[in-house]
Formats: structure tokens, sequence, C-alpha cells
């Protein structure tokens, strides 16, 4: 078991011409983690260099110890409801020791070789609770979208929706039309372009507009006062037992969807460059980036399918895309930080709304609701319970569901063979 990039260097297999593909790779992925990695620590509940922080070091350090040759690790959508539950119960320190303890948890699982295990994760519930992930973080977005003034948002997606509707005489215009006018740019800018990131495109245009005519409505600047674009240094927090206990059921719904959702990734990069990734080393630079990024202040990562997805569709084919693409965004963050502070907060909601639809499997979750009714309510069961409950409690569910329908399919098909046997004699 050893990481992709070591086996490549001693394999000799990178050339001169693939290095500097994996530059530019690099270099075109980092642009569009930027925008992402902001709005995804700000739709989180934490201050929006975080996400930069942990693209930058948990990023970096999947790519160098990773088992696939062009996973791009990062802040995702699929963990905002999570760590703003986590933010809003325990704080900062809460998530940051829960953050360790799933990395550490990750790691156990490479070491006793859990990785295969995914392979018996049927597709109902990966597709169920990705939609119901999709579903809420769409919810999240509204709030900014709109320009709703809610101080504390609910971290449940009930209570938000309830809140906004409490909330909806504070609806500010033209933070909608704003945020409207960046979803279009994103939609119909590859048919311009395809080489630079409509997200891009779109943060560009609106914060210009809204700096040249000072249009009145929330920037970053003027929820977060105070932006570092310092690399913090790394500091362990104080743990005890207790701490552990309550902290062990947020560390391994952490460590679950980090775990699926990496190599859910690597499967479908995988396609995409006729590869094959090591699943359990995998999990483990998955263990250690997520350790490392909460040391230096960072959230939960992850393999990032579309940014994966970006990084091969652009000839990256080694690691060196991925450790590019993390020492570029930390040179943006150095130097451009402070210019973060102008744009404005429906931007970014308009971006995470974007990504929360492609996110969603719906096509395949249509389709799907033609399989047979088993199927069904274990797919509609894990997608509800992850918009009204949480990841663990929908994909328990949805597993025990499975394997309910699966051992009354068998046993149902083992009397009709009898009847079978018995007719024929």
């Amino acid at each position: 078991m050893s990481p992709k990039l070591f086996k490549m260097l001693n394999n000799k297999e990178l050339s001169k011409e693939q290095i500097i593909k994996d530059i530019v790779a690099g270099i075109i992925v980092a642009i569009i983690a930027l925008p992402l990695s902001i709005a995804l620590a700000i739709s989180s509940g934490v201050s929006p260099e975080k996400g930069i922080i942990t693209a930058i070091f948990a990023g970096g350090l999947i790519s160098i110890l990773g088992g696939s040759k062009v996973q791009i690790g990062g802040p995702t959508g699929a963990f905002v409801v999570i760590v703003y539950g986590i933010v809003q119960q325990y704080g900062m320190t809460g998530l940051i020791i829960s953050t360790i303890m799933a990395g550490i948890m990750l790691i156990l699982m490479g070491l006793l070789r859990f990785g295969s295990l995914i392979k018996y994760v049927p597709k109902t519930v990966t597709v169920g609770f990705t939609s119901g992930i999709a579903i809420t973080l769409l919810v999240t977005q509204i709030k900014d979208f709109l320009g709703l003034n809610i101080k504390n948002a609910p971290a449940e997606c009930i209570g938000k929706i309830t809140s906004y509707i409490q909330t909806m005489d504070t609806f500010d215009f033209m933070a909608f039309i704003v945020g409207l006018a960046c979803i279009l740019v994103m939609i119909y800018w590859p048919k311009v372009n395809k080489s630079i990131p409509g997200s891009i495109i779109a943060l560009v245009i609106a914060t210009a507009v809204v700096k040249v005519f000072n249009i009145q409505i929330d920037t970053i600047g003027s929820v977060y006062s105070n932006i570092s674009s310092a690399i913090p240094m790394p500091t362990i927090p104080k743990v005890d037992l207790n701490t552990i206990k309550e902290l062990v059921k947020p560390a391994l719904t952490i460590a679950l969807l980090a775990g699926i959702e990496s190599l859910l990734s690597c499967v479908v990069s995988d396609k995409m460059i006729d590869d094959k990734h090591d699943s359990n080393m995998e999990l483990i630079a998955q263990g250690a980036g997520n350790i490392v990024s909460a040391l230096f202040g960072g959230i939960p990562a992850t393999g990032a399918i579309a940014r994966t997805a970006a990084n091969v569709k652009n000839e990256g084919r080694s690691p060196i895309s991925g450790i590019i693409h993390a020492i570029m965004l930390l040179l943006i963050m150095v130097i451009l930080m402070p210019l973060a502070k102008m744009i404005p907060m429906t931007v970014l909601s308009a971006i995470l709304i974007v990504v929360s639809y492609n996110m969603g499997e719906w096509g395949e979750f249509k389709e799907m609701l033609s399989l047979p009714k088993g199927d069904i309510i274990v797919l509609v069961a894990t997608f509800v319970l992850t918009i009204i409950f949480d990841l663990v409690v929908a994909i328990a569910v949805g597993m025990a569901l499975h394997m309910l329908f699966t051992m009354i399919n068998r046993l149902s098909s083992k009397e009709e063979e009898e009847i079978e046997l018995e007719n024929a004699v």
C-alpha cells in the first residue's frame, strides 16, 4: 500500500510534457476552487479563509498521499449542513476536534482495508443521500440569495424554511437580482467559453457592478469584518474523555461522508482516465488531510467530484496537479484575500445553488423510481431522512431497509423454487 505519487515517481511515469500539463491543470482547478472554497466556508458557518485553508492543507496532502492519480480534495457542498450543525451546537473547537477524530477513523478504516466495502453500499442509498444533501444545500442558500435578515438560522432544514417564511418582510430585491444574474451567467457562459469557469466570470462581474454602482447589499466584508490572509499556526485543542464521547456521532458522520464521497469520486475518475485507484490508501490520505486541515483551523474535506473531473478534462494525469492547485490557492490567499471583502454574499449563494443542482443525481433518481418497490422505498427513505434528520440516520436506515428487502426477496425466491420442484414431482 503506497501513495500513487510515490508509485509514479518510482516507475518513472512522469514525463516533462505531462508535468507541464499537470501544472496548467492545477492552476485551472485552483481558479475553480477559489470561489467554491470561500462560499462553502461561509455557508458552513465559519469565516471565508477557512475554506481556502482546507483546500490548501487537506487538498495538498490528499494529492501527496492519495490512492488516486487525479483526485482533488477540499471542502465540498455535501459537508455544508453537517459542519453548520456542528458549529452551531459545539462551536469551532468542537468542529476541530470532530474533524481530527474523523481523520483518525478514516486512517483506521484504510489500515483495516475497509476501502473495498464501498461496493456493498447500494446505489439507491448513495443516490438517495446525495440528492438529499443537494436539497439541504439549496435550502441553506436561500437566506443570502434573497438577502434575508436572519442572525442565527436553525441548523435543520425544516427550521431554516420556517425562519425564511417568518423573515420574508426583509427580502432584498437587489440581492435577488444580482444573484439571479449570476446564475444565468453560470448557465450560459460555457456556451461562450469553456476554458474559463462561469463562476469566476459571475463573481468578477457582479462584484465590479456592485462596487461601481454602490449597490447596497451584503458583502463578505460587511458580514465578516476580520478576514485573515495570514496562514495560521497549527494548534492542538484541549480534549477530555467527556468531549470525545460527546463528539463521536459528528465525527462518525464526517468520516462516513468523507470516505464514501472520496471513494465515489475515485471510481468516477478511474473511468475517465482508465486507471484503478487504491481505496485503502485513499482513506488514509483523506484521514491525514482532515487531521492537518483541522490543526490549521480548517473544515472537513473530501474528494471533490466536480473539481476532480475538471482536473481530468484539463489533462491533469498525476497528483502534481492537485499539489499545484494547493500551492496556487496559498499564493492567492496571501496576496488577494483582502479583495474578497468586496464579494457580495448573494453571488456566493448563487454559486452554491448551481453546485447543489449539479450535485443532485436527478436523472438517476427519476430512473430509479421505476425499480422494484423495495428499491424505491430505500431510495426515498434515504432521501427524506437525509433532509429531515442527518446522514448517519439516513445511511443506517437505508442500509437496514436494503438488507431487509434483499432477505425478503431471497426467501420468496427460495419458496418459488420449492413450489416449482413440488409441481415437477
